[in-house]
This record gives C-alpha cells, sequence and structure tokens, in this order.
C-alpha cells in the first residue's frame, strides 16, 4: 500500500508563527501587576504539562521555566521554523509522520487564548522535537525488541541534554547534525526518493512469468525480461524477442549487484530476485536507513566489517575496503544463528584448539558417544581436573545434556574445526572469525553453515592484513607462529573495532544499489515493527 507524501502546508506555517507573534506582542508591554501574574501562570502551565515526563520537567526547571519555542524573539521564530522544516521532511528520512500529529498541534494553535494555553503549547513542542530528534538519531524502534540477536544499542541521548543544546545552538544546524553522518545513509537517502518516484510511475513493469530463462531463447518470456532490466537501468531500449549477448551480459550485472552467480543465466533464483516490486525494495532502503541510525556512532577510522547478508568479511581503513573475503555464517536455525553487535578485535591465536562449546557437545556429540562410546574420535574428553577419559570406561548413555560432565576439546591440527588460526573479540556470544578446513562451501552462493561463529575464506591474508599495522614482516610474524604447531597467541598492538551487520540494501560509492537475500527474516521482522510505529511507504510524483 502506498500513500502520497504528507506535506505541511505553507498557510498552517505562516498562522503558527502569526498566532505565536500575536500572543506574545499582546504582552509585550504590560503592567507590573500583569507580568506578575502571567509569568507564574506560564510556569506553572509548563509545570503541569511536564509533570509526566521528568526530562521536559527537569529542562524547564533548570531553566526558570524560560520558553524556548513560544517567545518573541527571532531566535524563537528560527527554532519554530526549524522544527517545522525538520517535521515537513521527516517522510524523506522515512520517519512515522503521522506520529508526530501535527494536526493535534495546528489544533492547540488555533485554540490559543491565554497565557496557560501558551505553556502548554510549549511543552507539547519540546515533546514533538524531541520525538522527532531520538527517531531521526537513533532510530524509530529499539533493535533488541524487534529480533533477539539484534544486540544494538542505539545512542540516545537524554531529553534534558537534547532541549539544552538545542536552546543554546543554531536550530538548523543542531537539527541536521543529529542525523547520520555516514555516506551510507545520504545514497541510501537518495536512492529512496528515487524508487518514490518510479513507485509512482508504476514500478518496473511486468514480471517474468517464467522459471527459467536461458540464452538463446526467445519470445515473451525474454521481451518482459528485456523490458525489466531496461527500465532498472541494466539495458539500453531495443525491439529484440531474443535472449542475446547483450541481455546476457545485462543479466551478469543484474546478479553482481545481488549476489547472485554471475553466469548470466535467468534461473529460478535470478527470475524471483528480477520480479521483485518497487515496494519490496523501498522497504529493504527504508530498514537500512534505521539500521544506520542504530549505528550512528564511530565505527572507526579502521575496523572490520561483516556483512551476514553479503557473506562477506572486509577490513575497512579511513573509509576505503583494503581487504575482503567471502565468509560462512550461521544456519538459519532459532540457535544458530550469527548475531548482530560490535566489540573490538584483541588478538589472534595461531594454530588454535577447539574447545566444543556445550551446545555442540550436548546437542551433537553426546548422543552419537551413547550409540558408540569411540565416535568423534578426533576429540579429547576431559573430567573436571582437566584429565583425558577413557571413553570404555564412561557409559554415556547415563548422561544427559543436563548433566553430562565432560569437556571435549580439538587439539591444533590442519583437520582442526577452527583451521590454523582464530580471531578474537571476546564477546559474551562467544562469536569470532576463523578459518575452516571445509573449504568447499565458500564456493556456495549461500553460505550459511556454521554454528553461528563467522568462517574465513582467506584467513591467512586477512591475519597479514591487521598484523601490517605492527610489523614490516606481517606474513613472516605469522608463519614463524604457525609453523611452531603450538598454540600461539598474537596480540594486536592497537584493538579493530569489528561490527557484524544485517544489510539487505547497500548503496556504493558508485553504481547502482546492491541487494542481498533476508537469509534470517530480520529485515521483515524490522519493517513490520516500522509499519507499525507508523512509517509508510510513499509514491512522490515528479
Amino acid at each position: 500500500m502506498t500513500i502520497s507524501r504528507p506535506r505541511l502546508r505553507a498557510p498552517f506555517v505562516f498562522k503558527m508563527l502569526a498566532v505565536l507573534a500575536l500572543l506574545s506582542i499582546s504582552t509585550m508591554a504590560p503592567t507590573p501587576a500583569q507580568a506578575q501574574r502571567a509569568v507564574p501562570a506560564f510556569a506553572q502551565a509548563v509545570a503541569e504539562a511536564a509533570a509526566m515526563d521528568e526530562e521536559i520537567a527537569a529542562f524547564y526547571r533548570e531553566n526558570g521555566y524560560e520558553p524556548i519555542w513560544t517567545g518573541t524573539s527571532n531566535r524563537h521564530k528560527q527554532r519554530r521554523a526549524a522544527l517545522l522544516k525538520a517535521l515537513e521532511a521527516a517522510g524523506d528520512h522515512g520517519l512515522p509522520v503521522a506520529a508526530y500529529d501535527t494536526e493535534l498541534l495546528k489544533t492547540n494553535l488555533r485554540r490559543v487564548g491565554s497565557t496557560r494555553d501558551l505553556g502548554k503549547l510549549e511543552v507539547q513542542m519540546s515533546r514533538l522535537f524531541l520525538m522527532y530528534a531520538r527517531d531521526v538519531q537513533s532510530g524509530v524502534v529499539t533493535p533488541k525488541r524487534v529480533d533477539g540477536e539484534i544486540h544494538r544499542d542505539a545512542p540516545v541521548r537524554g531529553g534534558k541534554a537534547l532541549l539544552a543544546g538545542f536552546a543554546q545552538s543554531s536550530p538548523r544546524g543542531f537539527l541536521k547534525a543529529l542525523t547520520p553522518k555516514s555516506p551510507e545513509y545520504a545514497r541510501l537517502m537518495k536512492e529512496k526518493l528515487r524508487l518514490e518516484k518510479l513507485l509512482a510511475q508504476g514500478g518496473w513493469g511486468e514480471t517474468v512469468a517464467a522459471r527459467s530463462v536461458k540464452p538463446g531463447a526467445s519470445g515473451d518470456a525474454v521481451v518482459a525480461l528485456r523490458n525489466r532490466l531496461v527500465r532498472m537501468g541494466y539495458l539500453r531500449r531495443s525491439a529484440t524477442r531474443n535472449y542475446d549477448a547483450d541481455l546476457q551480459r545485462a543479466v551478469q550485472l543484474f546478479q553482481i549487484d545481488h549476489g547472485l552467480e554471475p553466469d548470466g543465466v535467468a534461473g529460478d533464483g535470478t527470475i524471483k530476485e528480477i520480479n521483485r516490486s518497487v515496494t519490496d525494495r523501498l522497504k529493504s532502503i527504508l530498514v537500512a536507513m534505521e539500521r544506520e541510525r542504530w549505528m550512528n556512532i564511530e565505527r572507526g577510522e579502521r575496523h572490520i566489517w561483516v556483512n551476514l547478508t553479503d557473506f562477506t568479511a572486509k577490513i575497512v581503513d579511513g573509509g576505503k575496503v583494503t581487504f575482503e573475503t567471502r565468509s560462512v555464517v550461521g544456519k538459519n536455525r532459532h540457535d544458530t544463528r550469527s548475531p548482530e553487535f560490535s566489540d573490538e578485535m584483541e588478538h589472534m591465536i595461531v594454530n588454535p584448539t577447539w574447545n566444543v562449546p556445550r551446545s555442540i557437545a550436548v546437542s551433537e556429540y553426546l548422543p552419537a558417544l551413547q550409540r558408540n562410546p569411540q565416535a568423534a574420535g578426533h576429540l579429547r574428553i576431559t573430567d573436571v581436573r582437566g584429565q583425558v577419559v577413557d571413553r570404555s570406561a564412561v557409559d554415556f548413555t547415563q548422561y544427559t545434556a543436563t548433566n553430562f560432565p565432560f569437556d571435549m576439546k580439538q587439539p591444533p591440527s590442519s583437520r582442526n574445526a577452527l583451521g590454523l588460526v582464530k580471531f578474537m573479540f571476546p564477546n559474551r556470544h562467544n562469536i569470532y572469525l576463523h578459518d575452516t578446513p571445509s573449504k568447499s562451501l565458500f564456493g556456495r552462493e549461500v553460505r550459511t553453515f556454521s554454528h553461528g561463529c563467522i568462517r574465513l575464506q582467506k584467513p591467512f591474508e586477512f591475519g597479514y592484513a591487521l598484523l601490517a599495522r605492527q610489523t614490516s614482516n606481517p606474513k613472516g610474524t605469522f608463519h614463524a607462529a604457525l609453523d611452531t604447531g603450538r598454540e600461539t597467541q598474537i596480540d594486536l598492538d592497537e584493538h579493530v573495532p569489528v561490527h557484524i551487520v544485517y544489510r539487505t540494501a547497500v548503496m556504493p560509492a558508485k553504481g547502482r544499489a546492491n541487494y542481498r537475500r533476508d537469509v534470517y527474516g530480520r529485515d521483515a521482522k524490522v519493517w513490520n515493527a516500522l509499519a507499525g510505529a507508523g512509517v509508510a511507504l510513499r509514491a512522490v510524483q515528479g
């Protein structure tokens, strides 16, 4: 469903300013007796209206109940105008325009007839300001409430601090500074407007009514495929009905932008993505903008960026990707999906021992041991004292997931489940990046196979890139530890922020929008939460 873009009408803005000016002018030159009565009346009205919001109440107590919105000075007028302009543009940021209830504000403006009414209006405008400020700076919805595996604490400033900062700053500058500063956010906003215009024009046209279309084919399905790719910007207009070389190249470009195998064949997966509507893509953009607001923080001049939906891990230096490798992420099961969070990488362990997580030990290995005590022979089983257990002397059938008393570990080797190196950023989720002996999985298009940790296709090269800042011979440093065959920890002189994210829509600095499949269904949850909060799709004419 789409709705036309909501706008505050200019007459309303002028009327608001006029009403406030008239009310203020009436008290510009009061008698001493009038002044004595007016000030306490305004203060009392503000105190009563703010009584249920301690942050607003505290701000006005500390500023002596001075108005920041409803005064007569140019400064007050600038604040009112800046807030109105921000609320008018809230839809550009994908915010819940209706939630700001500007209709109620208009109604209250018409009814202002006393100093007491003015005090109530003062608090109402402060509430609108805080609602907008928090939405645009920190996000409309709370990440953890959307999905328990999104472990993000959006950067929320206190209401008193926001009001005080606004009162002491350039109004327009302060409001503008609340939005995320990442170039990605600005590019997403631009793409959002483009899609809204496209939506008003009817989208990308007829879908492709075929499960698969291959090079050399001809007919109606080829025409529909051609036309959609033309509308999407992947192909120049033509009248051909044949799946020729130009169309094949266009399909390949589409596949690259959507994380698909770029074979130039419009198979079932490619057709599904090509047939996705403008509305679907617009939702992904709006969700990506919300996720940018959740991460409206300093990410680090050097940081590691792991996008779960893209199955990649990158090292970013000064805003540019300096290293990239394929990754494998958690299986799409409730207990193995990779979580989203940020932390700091502190060290790497070369020739690591794999200490089998208890959840894996009791769910996967215990049943096997109950059938055959010699199962999983590559693992050592130890007791609470760290002594190796004689498997033949243990009746594993007497144990359950609750009372299993042993630890399981795999010594360092090339066959170790963690491979030959793991990269540590200690966290409560027990997630880290590591090598793997299962190299073939990196050739898959969708790489959801792990128990939650992130496997890297090029772990050695990843290690060299991390060490390059602290040694002139990073490869030599790494292999000196590797060649010992012993578990060795190499500390990073400077900790590196790690951000494990989930982005189904990404805007590169150059080129078209990139989209990825919602492999865990998280973005669908985020969109439903945004829609429930009042965020709506809109089609923009012109």
